[in-house]
């Protein structure tokens, strides 16, 4: 252990001891509202679109985002490689390991975002073409948006690295406090922009730009001053190969999770654009409601795999198995109070966003669909969520993989086929029960626990 002690811990918890239920439920409690205040800002993306620019931006904002996903994907993998790091470094007392790999994470980022801002820009317009964006205004509203997320990029890669470095010792309250500062700026920008100013989707883009960056800055300040054993900066660079080769080896293989699911997006949005823009921006839209439904165990699968990661760092196994009940337990009847509200109000959730008749049948096919479902989304993202946090990276990725690429999408396909695009979406219960098929037996094999980091 290292004899270098914190001076400070700011909202810093140790999970290693206490009722797993409290801990959970009260580190997961910020995120969720964290996670409320930004489907907020971009439900007022959405409706700022939809109701002043029309279903046709609505559309080209949305269509965007697995793109983008998928470009930032490796560095989101390493992130959250680095975030298992500092929550097993956190939890076995070695404070130097996290200054030395906050460091490095923070190096590689700023070297890294320059390539994937080059790429993200230049690159737009094809993949756009490739997943079938119609060429009816819709194009070239979509292309903007993302040339100016992407010119932007280094903003939205330290807004997260923030919160994850917070997250990884347990602080989820000032990453609230973050995330608070960015939606208020993008709400207030959105609608000067848009409103105001007539921008159109350039203006909804620079608002979420402008208001990343500001609190990822605001970030950086706070933390350097209320957590005085970690010190960022922009100007001086520290790079340990060995904790990056770690953050690379836990984190590649969450990149390439996510880039796969992003392609897998980007496969299923191709053929949700084949059926025209009013399909596209009602299933846009849908799943701008359905992300409140998935908060909960967005947030609760976040709190594991800090929770997770803090006691595996300790060797305390048996606590990981009883977070594990509680956080099933919490994400269960949390998601399934917020899908019994959202579920009958379905078409009056989908006005919000437009008038368009086309729009809201899609939409509200959508969340019939998928909600009744959302036990079995919730069970794959806990128990995917401790076996990263124990350093388990491979088997939710394979977990993941064969549920978009082996079940969802076929699936999707087949029955767009045969029934047409409202049965496209009962292929995500298809999916997400072929996920757990593999998740379940490797947890309770209980081999995660032999991929403890070496934190000393």
């Amino acid at each position: 252990m290292s004899i270098f002690k914190p001076k400070g811990n700011g909202n810093m918890t140790d999970m290693t001891t206490g009722n797993p239920y409290k801990l959970i439920f009260m580190f997961s409690l910020p995120l969720l509202v964290g996670n409320i205040f930004q489907q907020l800002y971009n439900m007022v993306d959405s409706i700022v679109v939809g109701q002043w620019i029309g279903p046709k931006a609505l559309a080209a904002v949305g269509t965007g985002f697995p793109i983008i996903f998928m470009m930032a994907s490796l560095f989101m993998g390493i992130g959250m490689g680095t975030t298992i790091m500092l929550s097993q470094f956190y939890g076995a007392k070695n404070y130097e390991k996290l200054q030395q790999t906050i460091s490095t994470i923070y190096t590689a980022m700023m070297i890294g975002a320059i390539p994937l801002m080059l790429i993200g820009v230049i690159g737009a317009g094809p993949l756009l073409k490739l997943i079938q964006v119609p060429d009816d205004g819709t194009l070239e509203m979509a292309k903007l948006y993302m040339t100016v997320i992407f010119l932007g990029v280094i903003g939205t890669l330290g807004f997260n690295i923030n919160a994850g470095i917070l997250q990884g010792f347990g602080d989820s309250q000032t990453s609230l406090l973050f995330l608070l500062i960015a939606s208020i700026i993008n709400i207030v920008l959105d609608i000067v922009f848009t409103v105001v100013f007539h921008m159109g989707v350039a203006g909804v883009a620079f608002a979420t730009v402008i208001g990343q960056v500001v609190s990822w800055i605001f970030g950086i300040f706070y933390i350097n001053k209320h957590y005085e054993f970690i010190h960022i900066s922009l100007i001086h660079y520290s790079f340990t190969k060995e904790l990056f080769y770690k953050a690379m080896k836990l984190g590649i293989p969450s990149g390439i999770q996510q880039a796969l699911f992003a392609i897998g997006i980007m496969v299923l949005q191709s053929l949700i654009n084949s059926f025209g823009s009013s399909f596209m921006a009602g299933f846009n839209g849908a799943n701008k409601i359905d992300t409140f439904a998935f908060m909960p165990i967005q947030s609760f699968a976040t709190a594991m795999t800090t929770y997770t990661g803090q006691n595996v760092g300790a060797k305390n196994y048996e606590r990981v198995k009883s977070g594990t009940k509680a956080g099933i337990i919490l994400s269960l009847g949390f998601s399934l109070g917020i899908s019994v509200i959202i579920f009958p109000f379905s078409s009056i959730f989908m006005q919000m966003f437009g008038k368009d008749p086309g729009m809201i049948s899609a939409g509200v096919a959508y969340l019939h669909t998928v909600l009744p479902f959302y036990g079995l989304l919730t069970l794959n993202f806990v128990y995917n969520s401790v076996m990263r946090g124990a350093g388990e990276m491979i088997i939710p990725m394979i977990s993941s993989f064969v549920a978009l690429w082996f079940a969802r999408l076929p699936v999707a396909y087949l029955f767009a086929h045969l029934w047409g695009p409202n049965y496209i979406f009962y292929s995500y219960a298809v999916g997400w029960t072929f996920g757990l098929i593999i998740s379940i037996p490797y947890y309770y094999s209980g081999r995660w626990k032999s991929k403890r980091i070496e934190v000393h």
